[in-house]
């Protein structure tokens, strides 16, 4: 428990809570990471790779339907290469771009009314009806989830590199 997040409303602190731990917990167990280690994927597991880009796509892109927008094509294109082996992406990129953004759903938070979190919502081509609460609280569910996939990846591949 950290105590209120600032300007958070009452009804999103869970939200920034998650958040904000998964921002913590990533930049701790990446700390030391081996390079030649991002795309391994032992027993056919994601990668380390990969689950940094989905954790800040998944945020991304539902942040941006909790605000009543349609995915862009630059949004799509990097959906397509989630977990795609780029030896030119560096963790350090990968964090950044995590750190960013969890600033910006943070703020996004901010700047969310307690009365819009019952507005109807829906995601994708299909329109599967949710609404701003249910999009803002699975992107904190569904980070938290990838956090502790990454967690055990990165123990296992730290493992094998000593």
């Amino acid at each position: 428990m950290r105590g209120p997040v600032e300007g958070v409303p009452a009804l999103l602190q869970p939200v920034a809570h998650a958040l904000l731990q998964a921002k913590e917990e990533v930049e701790e167990m990446m700390k030391d990471f081996p390079e030649n280690f991002l795309w391994q994927r032992p027993a056919g597991i994601a990668s380390v790779g990969f689950h940094l880009q989905h954790l800040s796509g998944v945020i991304n892109r539902l942040f941006t339907y909790a605000r009543k927008e349609i995915l862009t094509q630059t949004q799509l294109d990097t959906l397509n290469r989630e977990g795609v082996e780029d030896a030119a992406i560096i963790a350090e990129t990968l964090l950044s771009t995590f750190r960013k953004e969890i600033d910006n759903a943070i703020e996004q938070i901010r700047q969310t009314s307690e009365q819009s979190l019952t507005e109807p919502r829906g995601i994708g081509r299909k329109q599967i009806p949710t609404t701003v609460a249910g999009l803002l609280f699975h992107a904190a569910e569904h980070t938290m989830r990838h956090v502790g996939q990454l967690s055990v990846t990165v123990r296992v591949v730290k493992s094998t590199c000593n």
